[in-house]
């Protein structure tokens, strides 16, 4: 509609919004370890073998379809594409690198990633800029809007916990359920993450600094794990609350004030509404 003919005046079109499955819809279904491995599409989540189907919707409707929707001039080119870009999840994009490895310009690249928000397989996570007492980093980070899609590109096998891939796998499902949340509430609250030069980060921030999430796919939070944190807490001190939301059984809170959430907490917090 946005690229056609359609008359978009304002009270003729009306944006909703559509995700894959969360938590909360799957309810006592719900199951981490199959989340982050089968991925947020209903059909395949719920099959006890996703490869094939997998497999199918990234062969026949990521590559040959958006092809053929004459979206991409190109097909090999984009196919190599999708498959660099899967390994960049939820980090840093770094264009000229992506476009050095598929053979093509920067240009081309920067269009391949506008095609995946379009087409709803992937968004933009901008930095948190505002009132940094330090240099901070202001590229934004990229996210595809399903881990199975992202397992499946990037070759990464049956994830299991402790696992550095578990780990990237469990920021994305973080990633989902705060912007799936936020859209179906109805909530006036931007994402974006934070990140100073020197290395050191924060997964989330929300809203105009109401809440910093680290997500953390670990069973014991230690004092690395916080130094995101601690170090937002100083360079921001308006910021109103701080979480980790992590495989670790009970929640509890640090001495500063950090509270380590277990993955049913968190959810249970952010249904009842009192996360955001």
């Amino acid at each position: 509609m946005r690229r056609g003919a359609a008359n978009l005046l304002g009270g003729r079109a009306i944006r909703y919004e559509l995700f894959g499955l969360t938590a909360e819809e799957l309810g006592g279904a719900f199951d981490l370890d199959r989340v982050l491995n089968h991925g947020y599409l209903p059909r395949i989540y719920v099959a006890e073998r996703p490869q094939r189907l997998l497999s199918a919707y990234v062969a026949d409707y990521l590559r040959e379809e958006i092809a053929a929707e004459g979206l991409v001039r190109t097909l090999p080119a984009f196919s190599t594409f999708l498959d660099v870009a899967a390994l960049s999840d939820g980090s840093l994009v770094n264009v000229s690198n992506i476009a050095r490895d598929c053979g093509v310009s920067a240009p081309t690249v920067k269009g391949y990633f506008e095609i995946l928000e379009d087409t709803r397989l992937g968004t933009w996570l901008p930095a948190y800029t505002k009132r940094a007492k330090r240099r901070v980093i202001a590229a934004p980070k990229f996210y595809f809007t399903d881990v199975g899609v992202v397992n499946q590109l990037a070759h990464r096998g049956a994830l299991v916990r402790r696992g550095e891939l578990y780990g990237k796998a469990f920021e994305n499902w973080i990633h989902h359920e705060l912007t799936a949340h936020i859209a179906y509430r109805e909530l006036d609250l931007p994402l974006a993450y934070w990140r100073v030069a020197s290395g050191i980060e924060v997964d989330f921030v929300v809203g105009d600094l109401a809440l910093a999430i680290e997500a953390k796919a670990s069973e014991r939070i230690s004092a690395d794990h916080l130094r995101g944190l601690r170090s937002i807490a100083q360079d921001q001190p308006r910021l109103r609350r701080r979480i980790v939301v992590c495989l670790e059984p009970k929640r509890r809170k640090t001495d500063d004030g950090i509270e380590i959430l277990p993955v049913a907490s968190f959810l249970e917090e952010l249904r009842n509404g009192r996360l955001l």
